[in-house]
This record gives C-alpha cells, structure tokens and sequence, in this order.
C-alpha cells in the first residue's frame, strides 16, 4: 500500500512538473586544430540558408539571406565561441528569423586576398547542417569548422591557357607576394602558324568575375573578332577589397601599373603579340576598359565599354558627390536613394545595401569603390565617402575622387588626351540600366560633344544592364574591331 501511494505521488509530481523553458536559438563554433592550427583574429560568420552550399558563397543582392556575424581575437582551436541575438545580424535581428528549415554553416575569414567574404581560397568552414529553426526555443545548435576552402583548377586546353605570374610591384607595396592572373584564349592558327602575330583583345569582367571567364569566351569563339582572328585575354581583377578596376590606387595597390608593365609584356611575349591591343568589359568591366584606355592612351589602340560603372561623378548612381550636403541614403526630397530597380520600380535601396556591405566586412561593391578611389586613412583602410549611419557624404574624399572621374579627366587633360584617343573610345550603354548607370554616361556623351571628341558614346532603348550586350552589339563591336585593327596595320599600333 505505502508503496502504491509513492508511486501515485511521483506520477502525480511528474504530471504537474513545469516543462524546461525553451531555450532562445545560438549557434555554438568550434573549429578543428587540422583546418587552422593557430589562434585566429578576425570575423565570423553564420550563414543561414534555404539551401546547402559547401562552401557558403556571397550574399544575393536583391534578397540577402540572413547571417551573423562576430569579430574576435586570438580565438582558439576547440575553444566554444557563441554567436547568438547579440552577434552582428544582416537582414534583420536573429529575433526576426521566420521559423523553418534551414541549411546552417559557418566561416572563418582569413581575409587571404579573395574577393569572397566567405568562400575565399583558404577560408574555414563547417559543413552545412539541415536543421529547423525557431529563434525563440531552437536553443545551441553546434557548429565545428573543419573544411578548408580550396583554389579553383584552371584546366588548361590547346585553345585555352592559365597566366598567373608573380607582380614585383605588387609585392613591393602590399609587402607580400602577389600574383596576377588572367586566362589566354588562342585562335585556331595560333599552333599553324607559328611566325604570325596577332592583335590581343583584353577583357575585363564585371563585378565577381575573374580570368575564368577565359573559358566561356573560347566557347563562343571569341577570337573570331569580325574578320580577323585576334588574341583574347580574359583579365582577373578581383582583389581583398572588391574589383580593383585596374586603377592604380592608394589602397590595392599599382595594379594599372602591374598589368601594363608586367603581365601584359609577359603575355605577348609568350604568345607572340603584334602590339595591337585592345580592352572590352561590362559593368565594372566596362569602367575598368574605358580607365586603362584614357590612362594608357598610348598602349591600348581602343576601347569598347558596356555598361560601365559611374564615368561621372555627378551622377554616381542618382549621388552628385560634389554637391553642397549630398546624401547617399535620401534624395534632395528626403526618400530613400534607389540604388538598382526592375522593370521601371526601385528593387534596392543604398542604405540597407551599405548596411548589408558592413556586415559582409570587406569584398563589396560599394565598398570595391571606396578602396580604389578613396585615400588609405590613418587606420590603414580606405576613407569613407559616405558616413554609414546618416549617410552624409564627406566634401573632403568626394574630392579626392575627382582624380578617378573619368570625365573630369578627359577635360582637364583633353590638349593632351584628345589626339591620342582619336577613334578609340566607344561606350554602350542602356537607357533603363538596372543600376542607374546611364545617367552618368549621358553625362559622359554629353561633355565628349563639348570637347568635339569623334568618341562614340551610345544609349539604347529598352535596354538594362543585363541585356544590352546581345548577339547584335556583340557582332558590331567585333567588326568595330577588326576595322580598327586594319587600321592600325597600316600606321602602326
């Protein structure tokens, strides 16, 4: 009986005990001694995904998935660390994640030199793990760092070729071995003939795109420029801070130098280049191609841009930089600043993109601006031209700017420029670009009249930054091309 009435008691007792409170959601890391065997400095990231990813890549613009961010210092191997509702989120607090199925990881950023905040060559990460997730009774959900990002293989063809050498002047100023990169593609005739020399087009690709595109131009035969057969060089601008544009700057370094004296000469030399060149790209391509032309007016023999990034900064997507109490976050009416739209609408707005480009910490595109126009500040990163909680534009760096103003430096030095960029500038650009560009070009067109310029400055209706380059305009730039080149073959490069 006593014992039947000690039973009843603890079933009584454990009916009416409370229930362990539920447990706010934190992620607990951890990483192994085999990925990276030292204490690390630097920033941690949790990824949150709909999706597995190994490793997890960059952040979609138009929809950022959610993340935590922390930095830390001299963080061991196997020592917990917590990143929890306190941990730097992007877009919106940890609170304010939707409950559901996720794919969570995490990254170490050893800030190596990829552009890749998080799938940089070298980088740490723990394998993506499927889980279910409430912010609010998800509780620990433990993470273990073990895999190491690894480098890309160029796999090299007879049409095809890697060049990846080491720049002195690079590893002069960043005080560390540096390589440049680009990938080769070679004409058919390239191995038939082996007195002839070619003309070279240079590429540069937009944002995020690297020398591996040397891949995807020898599959649309891009050696076939009009009627002549030419050199194609797909160029890696990809840096720690972004696209370095090839533009020498204060912050990444002599690399406009680098190309023309280094790995340009190293490349037609081993592929048997006629002195001919010429530079194309898109986007931030596009500036880079339209740059290398107008600082190094006797090297290249004419550009082809599309689409390229601000060419004016009076227009620096909707921001007059220079003036009086410009503001990168609202308009002169005081509304949100767009910064890319769709189909005719606003799909992204500058501040929350800023704010989402100081959570990735580095390898943005607005960011990839400030590291090659800005001065180095005292902290050894670029100086900021907008502040990143009003949004106000600092006079002092929008001016230090005017230097990478590519209008403003045809007209101050157009007595000089003008002759030398005879026949050579041609820019294409669409009249609803996606990222507002083509206020900057009109403005561009507009001033290239005023110095009575032959540059061929074009918008196109209908037209937005990811179709403007079709089977048309790539057909009539190739023959723009060759009619140079057989130009030039008649009074020299």
């Amino acid at each position: 009986m006593r014992r039947s009435l000690a039973v009843l008691a603890l079933l009584v007792f454990a009916h009416h005990a409370p229930a362990a409170e539920p447990k706010p959601l934190e992620f607990k890391l951890t990483f192994d001694k085999a990925a990276f065997d030292k204490p690390f400095t630097g920033r941690v990231y949790v990824t949150i995904r709909p999706t597995p990813a190994s490793p997890p890549a960059g952040l979609n613009w138009f929809k950022p998935e959610p993340g935590l961010a922390r930095d830390v210092k001299d963080w061991k191997p196997g020592e917990p660390l917590v990143l929890d509702a306190k941990a730097i989120a992007y877009p919106a607090p940890l609170a304010d994640l939707k409950p559901g199925k996720y794919h969570v990881s995490a990254v170490m950023d050893r800030d190596l030199g990829g552009i890749d905040f998080l799938a940089s060559p070298g980088n740490v990460y723990a394998k993506p793990l499927p889980v279910e997730l409430d912010p609010k009774s998800s509780g620990t959900i433990e993470l273990k760092l073990d895999q190491v990002v690894k480098p890309r293989e160029f796999k090299e063809t007879d049409a095809v070729k890697l060049v990846d050498i080491e720049s002195k002047l690079l590893t002069q100023f960043h005080r560390t071995p540096m390589r440049v990169r680009a990938g080769v593609v070679l004409p058919p005739s390239f191995g038939k003939e082996p007195n002839r020399k070619y003309a070279v087009v240079y590429e540069v690709t937009g944002f995020g795109g690297n020398h591996f595109g040397a891949v995807g131009a020898a599959a649309r035969k891009a050696w076939a420029v009009g009627d002549a057969e030419m050199i194609w060089v797909v160029l890696d601008a990809n840096c720690r801070l972004g696209h370095h544009v090839f533009a020498d700057s204060a912050n990444n370094g002599p690399v406009g130098t680098a190309l023309v004296e280094e790995l340009v000469p190293h490349i037609e030399k081993a592929y048997r280049g006629s002195g001919v060149r010429f530079t194309t790209g898109h986007s931030s391509g596009g500036w880079s191609s339209l740059w290398l032309q107008v600082a190094y007016p006797d090297t290249f023999s004419g550009c082809w841009s599309t689409a390229p990034d601000p060419v004016d900064f009076r227009d620096f997507q909707l921001i007059d930089i220079y003036a009086k109490g410009a503001n990168a976050f609202t308009d002169a009416a005081g509304s949100p600043r767009p910064l890319a739209r769709r189909d005719g609408k606003p799909a992204l707005f500058f501040q929350p993109f800023s704010d989402m480009e100081e959570y990735m910490n580095r390898g943005g595109q607005l960011g990839s601006f400030e590291a090659v126009f800005s001065p180095r500040g005292p902290d050894g990163k670029p100086q900021r031209l907008w502040n990143r909680k009003t949004g106000a534009i600092d006079a002092a760096v929008a001016k230090a700017w005017e230097s990478y103003d590519i209008r403003l430096v045809l007209e101050r030095n157009w007595e000089t420029l003008g002759p030398k960029l005879a026949g050579k500038i041609h820019v294409y650009m669409g009249e609803d670009d996606t990222f507002y560009l083509d206020g900057a070009t009109r403005l561009l067109k507009a001033s290239l009249a005023t110095l009575k310029s032959d540059a061929v400055v074009e918008l196109f209706p209908k037209r937005h930054h990811g179709n403007l380059v079709d089977a048309a305009l790539r057909k009539r730039m190739n023959e723009e091309m060759a009619a140079a080149l057989h130009a030039r073959e008649k009074t020299g490069p």
